[in-house]
């Protein structure tokens, strides 16, 4: 019986318009119609004017227009903060004739746009979710169990979309555009809990949003962003109908320094794996301290208190991997405990 085989590339990055690493991976054989997502780590701040995602979203988009494709998830996340290395996580799947084992599975989805005055509110949850079923369906996986990452890309409010709601007598949820960020990741990351049985959507109200922490996904990963309107959704496991050689585990950092989770979650993958990708989650702990002393990232009026998480977890799982071409995206509006987040590791076993 044939099988669907997964591969995972990390290509370095010049400039949010550098698409020359990928090209080359099409000039050295891979199919660009076999890609399915590409997640990125682009210059910025990471906030709503962040224009190099869009930038470099339109760049790959241009990318694959050359190829005849459509279709591709491209999931950018600004900033790269302290030694954060701008690059590209591109993951592509083909069928093989190889017989169907256990291995990396990958799934993508796209909502329907959202109405801007569901942002940030239970509708956007319960679309987010349909969402995630539909990415779970695509990778084939069955079990919420044999997820281990869920990356979201998740729209936000500008000032334009505030007058659009508006006009038609509609109330957004918030007027403050940096705050829509939070709600929508939060919203996004709610979608994935309910989706993957982690949380009761009908306890789940829109006050819960952002204010009861208690509810989160420990595999999720959301992102806010001003370049779409609806949510393209990554689902990332482990298939019983996959082959191959890439494997997945995750671990959930209970604080900015949980080191020892992130161990354990590698002790379980293969000792002689070769270490393909890392993604993570960051966020100011909102206590105010990390490891029981007082931290000063949200009283920084200069530098949103997102951008410092992102350099500090960036530099904690840099030391513990050796690499600082990492995936780490900041806000973790329930998305693992307060102040802490997922992680998600992925190896290339030996052929």
């Amino acid at each position: 019986m044939s099988s669907m085989r997964a591969h995972v590339y990390r290509v370095a990055a010049a400039g949010p318009d550098d698409v020359s690493g990928v090209e080359a991976l099409f000039a050295a054989g891979l199919r660009p119609e076999s890609v399915v997502a590409i997640l990125g780590k682009t210059e910025g701040n990471g906030c709503v004017n962040d224009f190099p995602r869009g930038f470099a979203s339109r760049s790959f988009e241009a990318l694959f227009a050359r190829h005849g494709v459509t279709g591709v998830c491209l999931v950018m996340s600004g900033g790269t903060e302290g030694a954060l290395s701008p690059h590209w996580t591109v993951f592509s799947r083909e069928k093989s004739e190889a017989p169907a084992g256990r291995a990396l599975a990958i799934g993508t989805a796209r909502t329907p746009v959202l109405p801007f005055h569901h942002l940030g509110r239970r509708q956007q949850i319960l679309m987010v979710a349909n969402g995630v079923k539909a990415a779970m369906r695509d990778a084939g996986i069955d079990d919420p169990r044999d997820v281990h990452f869920v990356q979201i890309k998740c729209p936000l409010l500008t000032l334009a979309r505030v007058g659009v709601a508006e006009n038609e007598g509609e109330a957004v949820a918030t007027r403050d555009t940096l705050k829509s960020m939070g709600l929508s990741r939060g919203a996004s990351a709610l979608g994935a809990a309910v989706a993957l049985g982690e949380a009761d959507p009908g306890s789940i109200a829109d006050a819960d949003i952002c204010t009861r922490y208690a509810i989160f996904s420990r595999r999720a990963s959301t992102s806010g962003g001003v370049e779409l309107l609806d949510h393209e959704i990554v689902v990332l496991g482990m298939g019983n109908g996959w082959s191959g050689p890439f494997a997945i585990d995750h671990a959930v950092m209970e604080n900015a320094i949980d080191t020892s989770s992130v161990l354990k979650a590698r002790d379980r993958l293969p000792a002689s794996a070769r270490l393909t990708a890392v993604l993570a989650k960051a966020e100011p702990d909102p206590s105010g301290k990390v490891g029981g002393l007082r931290h000063t990232m949200l009283d920084d009026s200069d530098i949103s208190g997102t951008r410092h998480a992102r350099a500090f977890v960036g530099g904690v799982l840099a030391g513990v991997f050796g690499m600082t071409d990492l995936y780490v995206s900041g806000g973790a509006e329930h998305q693992g405990p307060s102040g802490g987040g997922p992680v998600a590791i992925i190896v290339e076993k030996e052929s």
